[in-house]
Order: C-alpha cells, then sequence, then structure tokens
C-alpha cells in the first residue's frame, strides 16, 4: 500500500499523470471516493500520462468512455448509475477488462463481484481540518 498526499488540484493531476505513465496494458484500477474529492481530475492526470490530449469528463451517464489516442487506450468506466453488476456484461465489460489497454473504474465498488482479482484500488479522501484541497489517495496492489 502506498499513501500520496495533494493540496491542490494540479497535484492530483500530476500524480495520476505519473500513475499513467507507469501503467501497463491489461491493467484494472478500482477507483474509489465519496463525489466531489477529485476522481475526474485524477483520470484526466491518469489519461494526460498515457498520452492522451483529448478532453477527458466522467462518462456518468454513458458509462464507458473509449480514448484510444495514447501510449496505449484507456477505458474509463464511471458505473455510479449501474443497479445489478450483471448489466456491465452488457456493454462487452469482459472485452474491456482484457482488452489491449487500461481500464479505471469510477464506484467499482458498486460491481466488486465482477472485478478481475489483479485489480489495483485507488482511494481518495478528503479531510477538511487538513485543508479544502487536501486529499489523501491511497494505492494498494493487486491481489496476485
Amino acid at each position: 500500500m502506498h499513501t500520496y498526499e495533494t493540496n491542490s488540484a494540479d497535484e492530483t493531476f500530476a500524480l495520476g499523470e505519473k500513475m499513467g505513465r507507469a501503467a501497463v496494458k491489461g491493467e484494472t484500477y478500482a477507483l474509489l471516493g465519496d463525489l466531489g474529492v477529485g476522481k475526474t481530475v485524477f483520470t484526466q492526470g491518469f489519461a494526460h500520462g498515457l498520452g492522451i490530449t483529448e478532453p477527458v469528463n466522467s462518462p456518468t451517464f454513458t458509462i464507458l468512455q473509449v480514448y484510444d489516442k495514447g501510449r496505449i487506450p484507456l477505458y474509463h468506466f464511471d458505473v455510479y448509475r449501474i443497479a445489478d453488476p450483471e448489466e456491465m456484461f452488457e456493454i462487452g465489460f469482459d472485452d474491456y477488462i482484457s482488452g489491449d489497454g487500461v481500464c479505471l473504474i469510477e464506484w467499482a465498488n458498486l460491481i466488486e463481484e465482477i472485478l478481475p482479482k489483479n485489480t489495483r484500488t485507488i482511494k481518495i479522501g478528503k479531510d477538511r481540518d487538513r485543508g479544502f484541497d487536501y486529499r489523501r489517495i491511497t494505492l494498494t496492489d493487486a491481489e496476485v
């Protein structure tokens, strides 16, 4: 487990960028955190680290956004509106998980029973006592 602390959106973006530069094909990341903690900012940085230059937004209503103009494709899921994890298979979840890119899944706790065992977890949390922009970002390595 690795814990990072950021004190601005720019620092959160930079951490995401660093992790994106290190990402490899076939990885899956579960991105967890309450509304407004910076999951999208982190994801934008992650995408930038993959060499993706197009705008990155949370796919809350579309569930999936594919960015394939980088070093490796990014499959960005937001499963906040998924009522049943089985719905993921209707959009080809298996194909993306075993695809040529990296999967980053916001609200992944809602579908944890179908996540691959090698999923890495990124938890983003706030601490108002440490400041409005403070974030604690914890990366837990995948089970092997």
